[in-house]
This record gives structure tokens, sequence and C-alpha cells, in this order.
């Protein structure tokens, strides 16, 4: 599959570069994109929360009443359960929510997601460019050269670029990532991809 390369103006450079069909036009697998998006999503999970059983409650565990002969149900202490301000039953503890998933099927999901980029049309090809300073307004107007401007897109870099990423930063629908970082959950995260014309080379090999 080639796609052809624009400059910064959104014209067409009259270049083309060449997208491996073994990354870009395989047939998708939906449920290894799955199990990639779920294991991005539960590794990102603080899994902080906690509630307190009734032995972590601050209060006094006197006996509120008498077991037998007062015509009501029997009782504990103020920290059970069933009173209010007790302690909570099977609450919630901390938890580490990752899971480990194979290589392979973690490619597979990442190529998948890519093929489907591909088949929507929804990849542009861009030259490298930089800025000599962080500009937020310079990188709107790329976007809006390239016809983006109203989609959520994804620029992927072929390496790191300080001024690149600070200028997309505040914007709410630019995400910059290198093309070593690149995802499963990334690609579907976002409506139009943006690549490099360096890091081709890069996703290519993936």
């Amino acid at each position: 599959m080639e796609l052809n390369v624009f400059n910064i103006k959104g014209e067409d450079t009259g270049k083309k570069v060449t997208l491996n069909d073994a990354v870009f036009g395989i047939e998708p697998n939906e449920h290894a994109v799955y199990m990639a998006v779920k294991q991005f999503m539960a590794n990102n999970r603080q899994g902080t929360h906690k509630s307190k059983e009734r032995s972590e409650i601050s209060g006094s565990t006197r006996k509120l009443k008498r077991q037998k002969g007062t015509g009501g149900a029997r009782s504990g202490d103020i920290n059970s359960p069933v009173m209010i301000g007790g302690g909570r039953v099977f609450g919630p503890k901390p938890r580490d929510y990752s899971f480990k998933l194979n290589k392979k099927v973690k490619a597979l999901a990442r190529k998948s997601a890519l093929s489907s980029k591909a088949a929507g049309n929804a990849i542009t090809v861009v030259e490298d460019f930089n800025f000599e300073a962080p500009k937020t307004k310079e990188f709107i107007e790329i976007v809006k050269n390239l016809q983006l401007a109203d989609k959520k897109l994804l620029l992927v870099l072929s390496d790191q670029n300080k001024n690149v990423y600070l200028s997309a930063r505040n914007l709410p629908k630019a995400k910059v990532i290198t093309a070593s970082e690149l995802n499963t959950y990334r690609i579907l995260d976002c409506e139009n991809m943006v690549l490099f014309e360096s890091s081709v080379a890069v996703v290519n090999e993936f």
C-alpha cells in the first residue's frame, strides 16, 4: 500500500511511502485487539480503593445490650456492619489489576489496529518537521493545513521531539508519541493517525 507524503502546508510533495502489507494489510483479529485494550486499561488502574472493615473502625467494642430478654435482635459492638457508622462487609481492598499478555498476541493486536486504520483511509504521512520553540499556534496551523482540525489525531514521531510534544500538549484532540510507544489502545483511540515520514520505516518493522 502506497501513501502520498504531505508537507506542513498540506501540499502533496510528490513523494510516496510504502506501507508494509504484513503490518497494514492483515485481516484484523478482534479478540486480540480486545485483549490488548483490556490489558492496557487494566495496567493503568491504580487499584488503591479501600474501605474499613469492623476491626479497623475506631469505636468501642463493648456489647451494646444483653444477649437475651430484650425482645429485639441480639447485638454486638457498635462497629458491626449492621450499625450506622460500622465497618463494611467484604469491602474493596488495594489490589493489582495488571495481567500479562503474550508478545505475539500484542503484536497481532497492534497490526490489526493499524490495518483497520489503513482500510479506513485514516492514515496521513507528513514530512518531518520541528519548531524552534514550542508553539501551539503553529501546530494548530499544520493540523488545519492537513484538514484534520476537527478530528482526534495521533502524531507518531520516529524519535523524541520535545518542541513538537510541548506544542501539542494543551490540545485535547491531539496526542504525540514515538513509534516505539505505539500501542493498540492509542491507535484505536484516535480518528486519524499522522505519521512522520521517518517513522514509517520503524512502524513497518512491527
